[in-house]
């Protein structure tokens, strides 16, 4: 199952603002704090692929569970916010931020399978992470959301956009938390070729 084919609305959507209704999907998650370029984030991110490959490859290991499907690993996500310090500072201060990144799991992923893959990880590959990390169901429901090209840095101008399309539809974003998902890998992608799926929670006004 390759995601870029079954899920084109969720993960390829267009340069301009549209509407989406996003459904309940089933993640492993670590929250964390502080800036993203710094090596603790990297660190997390590596804990969830460890995880995430982990599931994938069982059929390796032994037979494979229930309703196992062969699939293409998701790509990582991430839900952004701001400490209480952070929102009362008029520029974006990097070490004031505030996530929840994650990778979205296959449907056949259940609660105790995944803990299971998580207990099996620790004794595998012990890491201290691995303790904060949880396995859960995040439903966005109905969202904006649009392909960002170009540097993490000029997203505000992309969110701007957006803002602009709910003006126009009747719709009010909820928060300031966004979600980002990563198309593309920023250890070898030039910053002017980054492909970012942008998406915010959305309420109609009417």
């Amino acid at each position: 199952m390759e995601w870029k084919k079954h899920d084109k609305a969720l993960y390829l959507p267009a340069a301009q603002p549209a509407l989406i209704e996003v459904p309940a999907l089933p993640y492993f998650m670590l929250h964390g704090e502080g800036n993203p370029n710094a090596d603790a984030f990297k660190e997390a991110v590596g804990v969830l692929y460890s995880l995430s490959y982990a599931i994938k490859m069982l059929p390796r290991k032994g037979p494979a569970p229930e309703g196992y499907y062969d699939y293409t690993i998701y790509p990582l996500e991430g839900i952004w916010d701001l400490s209480e310090a952070g929102r009362r500072q008029a520029a974006l201060d990097k070490d004031e931020l505030v996530y929840t990144i994650m990778i979205r799991q296959p449907e056949f992923v259940t609660p105790e399978l995944a803990d299971g893959i998580i207990r099996q990880v620790k004794a595998n590959k012990p890491h201290p992470l691995l303790e904060k990390a949880v396995f859960g169901i995040v439903e966005d429901g109905l969202s904006v959301q649009m392909l960002h090209t170009g540097p993490y840095d000029e997203e505000p101008a992309s969110f701007a956009r957006m803002e602009q399309f709910c003006a126009g539809q009747g719709l009010r974003r909820e928060s300031k938390l966004h979600r980002e998902i990563y198309l593309s890998d920023a250890r070898r992608a030039k910053p002017e070729k980054l492909r970012t799926v942008l998406r915010f929670k959305v309420s109609r006004l009417h």
